[in-house]
């Protein structure tokens, strides 16, 4: 009986380390484009907000402080 569990084990576990993959290459694509891109960011906060905060979370964390802030100011300015 176990023999015929094994063939299944082994789908499912790759099945789930594609998934996985594919969750690692997708964060580092978005991060690298909001990393690189303003006018992204700027569409980010417009769409997704919450996905913006953890980039910003993110790079405060690795010391870079004030991003946010002198883009909500340039944002605004570009309103007016």
């Amino acid at each position: 009986m176990a023999h015929t569990t094994e063939p299944a084990a082994k789908k499912i576990f790759k099945e789930v380390l594609v998934v996985e993959l594919l969750g690692v290459f997708g964060a580092y694509f978005l991060f690298n484009k909001m990393n690189t891109s303003q006018d992204f960011r700027q569409t980010m906060s417009k769409k997704f907000p919450f996905i913006l905060e953890v980039y910003y979370k993110s790079i405060e964390q690795s010391g870079l402080d004030g991003v946010r802030e002198q883009e909500q100011e340039k944002w605004l300015n570009s309103k007016n």
